[in-house]
């Protein structure tokens, strides 16, 4: 999938050709690139709860909203949008939780240049190349660390959704 995504950023396909028309820089191996494609390969993660939270408002509530306000998206933005806040927290945390530890689309899309792309996993990769252990250690214990983190925020959150 991550080659497919490559070749639809690309300057010379797909939407990045698109958009190099319009006079847009590429977004292959920039930082604004990065964003797009993790966002991208990420998404399932985020749209599952998100959608499982709109599932779960009582048609009573969207009927009742219907009669009070004509407008189907002032509906949305200030009803639907509310209930399904715990639905849009959880996949948002769950789709950094995923993309954190990233490899293959950091790489593909990304590249490594630092200040620009480079990311922890992909510094992790280059010090266990490079045999520096201690430094891989280290990092790798941050991301254990906030991936705890990621857990435990997920898990108190989806707490509060089952009340």
């Amino acid at each position: 999938m991550v080659f497919y995504l490559l070749l639809l950023l690309s300057p010379s396909s797909g939407i990045g050709h698109y958009l190099h028309e319009l006079g847009v820089s590429p977004l292959i191996f920039t930082f604004e690139g990065l964003v797009i494609g993790s966002i991208i390969y990420s998404l399932p993660f985020y749209i599952q709860p998100v959608y499982a939270q709109f599932l779960r408002i009582p048609t009573s509530v969207m009927d009742m909203a219907g009669l009070l306000e004509p407008s189907r998206l002032r509906r949305f933005m200030r009803v639907a949008l509310p209930q399904a806040k715990v639905g849009i927290i959880l996949g948002s945390l769950i789709s950094f939780a995923h993309t954190i530890g990233e490899f293959g689309v950091v790489l593909m899309i990304g590249g490594s240049i630092s200040g620009e792309t480079k990311v922890v996993s992909i510094a992790i990769y280059e010090q266990v190349e490079a045999l520096n252990y201690d430094a891989a250690h280290m990092m790798s214990g941050v991301l254990i660390i906030i991936g705890m983190i990621m857990v435990a925020l997920i898990a108190s959150v989806n707490k509060l959704n089952q009340r």
